[in-house]
């Protein structure tokens, strides 16, 4: 089984990489662990004044965390599989969450996709939009959202 794991460090994305250790996972399986940097620009500037800020410090600092993010949950998996692992690879990826889920579980032809749920209301999802509800409507294989015990 090719599995995507998609956390970005939140208790939500603990949760789905703690729900990875209840598969019976062998050396034939696969986790591919991805975490999403999304550096679009905030509504709350305005492009056409002339004035953006400099991004590169909070690009820098949100590359940082993915990092450690990635590190974390690689480190998690491989301790809790320590006979017969399955092969565990990372990688950190820029652009829209959803959209880049979708984009990796179709290249390396994954037979699920595993994630966390903000667990937003109705009007949160409205104004923040749900990963997870795109995912599950755009994916090719198999999605498991998982929540987390809250």
């Amino acid at each position: 089984m090719r599995i995507i794991l998609a956390t970005d460090g939140t208790k939500h994305g603990e949760a789905a990489a703690q729900a990875i250790k209840k598969f019976a996972l062998t050396g034939n399986d696969s986790v591919h662990i991805i975490t999403i940097v999304d550096m679009a620009v905030p509504l709350g500037i305005d492009v056409y004044s002339g004035y953006l800020p400099d991004t590169a410090e909070i690009e820098k600092a949100a590359r940082d965390h993915a990092d450690k993010v990635i590190v974390s949950t690689v480190d998690m998996l491989k301790a809790e599989f320590e006979k017969d692992p399955p092969a565990i690879s990372s990688d950190v990826l820029f652009g829209s969450p959803d959209s880049r889920i979708v984009e990796t579980a179709e290249e390396m032809k994954a037979d699920m996709i595993v994630l966390g749920s903000h667990g937003y209301n109705r009007w949160e999802r409205l104004l923040l939009g749900s990963v997870s509800d795109s995912v599950v409507h755009h994916a090719h294989c198999s999605v498991l959202i998982v929540r987390d015990e809250e």
